[in-house]
């Protein structure tokens, strides 16, 4: 029984790993969307004060 949850947990971790490793470039993505987001508050946070 232990071999058995250890192989589903080799495996679950394997899977974790080689599914972070391709969502770097989403995440970075995601990050400059954010960046450009704020940026646009910013302005818009500035244009309101005047």
């Amino acid at each position: 029984m232990k071999s058995i949850l250890r192989t589903l947990s080799g495996i679950a971790l394997l899977g974790f790993a080689l599914g972070s490793l391709t969502a770097c470039n989403t995440i970075e993505g995601a990050g400059q969307d954010i960046k450009g987001a704020g940026e646009e508050i910013e302005e818009a946070a500035d244009d309101a004060k005047n």
